[in-house]
């Protein structure tokens, strides 16, 4: 069975897209999948059946606004901006990240 770059995502896309637009501000869709991609070199890839059902669970728990704007090419696109609860939300999953991945560090570690 091959080995899927995008498995390495399992987990993490909440994690990539909160820290995507605290340190970008204001994003529509296609802007987060472009920067996750470019600063990865490739690596994670997005696809949109992921990212768009992920975008639309993280407004409804109050972690990101979707308001309504012109993209770069004048098209309408939905853009997403990070809440208070968004910001709390993202220092969780941090959290949660440096444990977990400090915890396979262990394991791989381990002589």
């Amino acid at each position: 069975m091959p080995n899927h770059h995008n498995d390495r995502l399992q987990g993490t896309l909440d994690l990539l897209v909160l820290k995507t637009l605290a340190c970008r501000g204001s994003m529509h869709g296609y802007g987060i999948t472009l920067h996750i991609e470019r600063i990865s070199e490739d690596i994670l890839r997005l696809e949109e059946g992921s990212l768009y059902p992920a975008l639309h669970r993280m407004s409804q728990a109050g972690w990101l606004r979707a308001e309504w704007g012109a993209s770069e090419k004048n098209r309408r696109a939905r853009y997403y901006t990070l809440t208070a609860a968004g910001r709390r939300q993202l220092a969780q999953e941090e959290k949660s990240w440096a444990q977990l991945t400090g915890a396979v560090n262990r394991v791989l570690r381990f002589t």
